[in-house]
């Protein structure tokens, strides 16, 4: 790891990899692999590994690390799909990215999520192509046959890899109301899916996650796949070091040479033989492009850059996965995180079982899981109804991806994902003394609803953009051809109340306390007006480089070989690629992205 700026500037690399995330030290140990290759990796926040208090690595204890130092402390604009609240947008701000920060989800979309990436025009993206590298990019550790049959743990062992850096299990332990998951989602006609990784996010099933099973650890971008290769010596990481803007050159066209960066105040030109790849995320790629001079021209007049490339995609197409928390009171011999943590005495037990044997409540994490399609929430009548009025939305708008989107509810996969867990995880319910409360969370799969991210505009008060300014984040929840998102996240609440309302769940549940229950006849009404003061991002951005497909750059930012359109030796490779969402936790996509396009890297190179 490079001590200085100075050190660090005065190597010559043949590929730059800004962001040292979640996809950035993927794609940099995957080049670095050829000795002959010089790599470097910059970085923004710092390393947590040797300095982290549990708060990253003990699995139990997510959360914690949102809203501290380790997180970019990004929110959204007001939202008036949101009835104008503005929403905290955690991004991770150190080595390893989300990944460190994040609850350590790790499932794949559905096969026609990616089918459909494919469908747009961007060969090689389809299912088929991407499960080598879902594969690659993992070592799964199998459940034993007696946790199988006591937690209904299965898995198909041909859809998981055994030779990847990321390390993946089934908990040790459940919390209490797991015994009842899938017996009660059986009863309500939901099957038990063998494995949510084999192409399916239909069904129950136990999420899988991204932890050591031996030290009981979180597995994340920074000791999977940088520290086992932090001696190669063709290996460079700085960081605290921030990037201002990709250096480009006129040489029959332009040419990304290097990048400029700051560290400790001092700032140097870092020059890239071969390429410069931008993994810095959602947020910060098409921020880091816009600066460049690469974007949409009113955005750049306004922000005071001048215009080197006008690629009007940049930072538009951001799309998020919605969430709600139902909160119920249940039974008060069920013990939760949000006793723990806010007990001294419990936060001390949990940590010496931890420290001790690796067991106690910082090993058990919310995996009862399922993803349910609407034909399985609203009668076939409603359906069609819905169906229809998705398929006037993409009459309306003309738009491939919409096109794609609404075949959804003709094509059944799993458009709402609900996890239950006990404790409060809402913001907007303030837990009563001595009661305890579950939660149902609520996720939705395939949003109409489009944003952006772009860098803001100059004012008299602030005549320069740099870096340092925080972009402003749209992503136009529930508005436009969005309010039917929201049309749909009202429905859904009628399954969370329906599954809490069976058996054997349903016997440890006392009442629904968020949203209140309505007066009769007024139910609907209070789940869409639930659904608008309730909703906050589930933190899986993704879209604004996005892969244009057929339509190029009128239709994005990137070509399939995430090479950025109008500039040489520049690509994205991040979860900003994606064009379309996909029905899962974005993780595992986002590690299979960065296996992907490093291989297209090297592949092109020696073409």
């Amino acid at each position: 790891m490079a001590h200085s700026i100075e050190d660090f500037a005065s190597l010559a690399f043949d590929y730059i990899v800004v962001g040292g995330g979640t996809a950035g030290l993927a794609v940099a140990a995957r080049l670095s692999e050829d000795p002959q290759i010089k790599v470097g990796v910059i970085e923004a926040g710092p390393s947590a590994l040797n300095s982290d208090d549990g708060a990253i690595t003990v699995p139990g204890r997510y959360g914690e690390t949102i809203g501290s130092d380790y997180d970019w402390k990004f929110t959204t604009s007001p939202q008036p799909g949101l009835n104008g609240r503005s929403l905290p947008w955690p991004r991770g701000r150190v080595l390893g990215g989300t990944s460190a920060l994040n609850f350590m989800a790790w499932n794949r979309g559905h096969r026609k999520d990616y089918d459909a990436w494919e469908k747009l025009g961007n060969p090689g993206w389809g299912w088929e192509d991407l499960l080598p590298y879902f594969l690659r990019s993992e070592t799964f550790h199998p459940p034993s046959a007696a946790h199988q049959k006591h937690y209904q743990s299965s898995y198909r062992a041909e859809f998981n890899g055994t030779e990847g850096p990321v390390q993946t299990t089934h908990i040790k332990q459940y919390g209490p109301p797991h015994q009842y998951w899938h017996q009660t989602l059986n009863e309500l006609g939901i099957s038990s899916n063998p494995d949510s990784l084999a192409g399916s996010n239909c069904g129950v099933w136990n999420l899988v996650c991204t932890i050591e099973p031996d030290t009981q650890e979180r597995s994340y971008a920074a000791p999977a796949y940088y520290l086992p290769v932090a001696s190669r010596p063709n290996l460079y990481v700085i960081t605290e070091t921030t990037v201002l803007k990709v250096l480009l050159e006129q040489k029959d066209g332009w040419v990304a040479t290097g990048v400029r960066a700051r560290h400790d105040g001092v700032v140097l030109d870092i020059k890239a033989v071969r390429e410069v790849i931008i993994s810095a995320g959602s947020v910060q790629s098409p921020q880091i492009l816009e600066l460049s001079g690469i974007g949409r021209q009113d955005v750049l007049e306004a922000a005071g850059i001048g215009m080197k490339v006008d690629s009007p995609n940049v930072g538009e197409n951001l799309q998020d996965h919605m969430m709600t928390a139902t909160i119920f009171e249940v039974l008060p011999t069920l013990s939760s995180r949000d006793c723990i943590i806010g007990d001294p005495i419990l936060t001390e037990a949990a940590d010496r079982a931890y420290h001790a044997s690796k067991t106690g409540p910082w090993t058990v994490m919310p995996c009862s899981v399922a993803y349910c399609s609407l034909s399985q929430i609203i009668p076939p009548w409603e359906l069609a109804e819905i169906s229809c009025e998705a398929d006037r939305i993409t009459q309306q708008t003309g738009c491939a991806r919409d096109r794609l989107i609404a075949q959804q509810f003709k094509s059944p996969r799993g458009q709402i994902e609900y996890i239950f867990d006990v404790g409060n995880w809402s913001p907007y319910f303030l837990s009563e003394p001595g009661k305890s409360y579950a939660t149902m969370l609520q996720m939705l799969q395939y949003p109409f609803s489009r944003g952006s991210v772009h860098i803001p505009s100059l004012t008299r008060d602030h005549p320069e953009v740099t870096i340092d300014d925080k972009p402003i984040i749209d992503p136009r929840y529930y508005l436009d051809e969005g309010e039917f998102d929201k049309k749909i996240m009202a429905l859904g609440q009628r399954m969370a109340d329906r599954i809490c309302s069976t058996e054997p769940l349903s016997k440890i549940i006392v009442n629904r306390v968020l949203p209140p229950v309505a007066e009769l006849g007024r139910e609907e009404q209070a789940y869409e007006d639930f659904v608008s003061n309730c909703t906050v991002t589930d933190w899986h951005p993704i879209g604004t480089c996005a892969m244009g497909g057929k339509e190029g750059i009128n239709n994005g930012v990137v070509d399939e070989r995430l090479r950025v359109y109008g500039v040489r030796g520049l690509r994205v490779v991040d979860a900003s690629i994606m064009p379309l969402q996909i029905g899962a936790h974005i993780q595992a996509t986002v590690y299979a992205i960065a296996e992907k396009g490093s291989a297209m890297i090297r592949e092109d190179w020696v073409k």
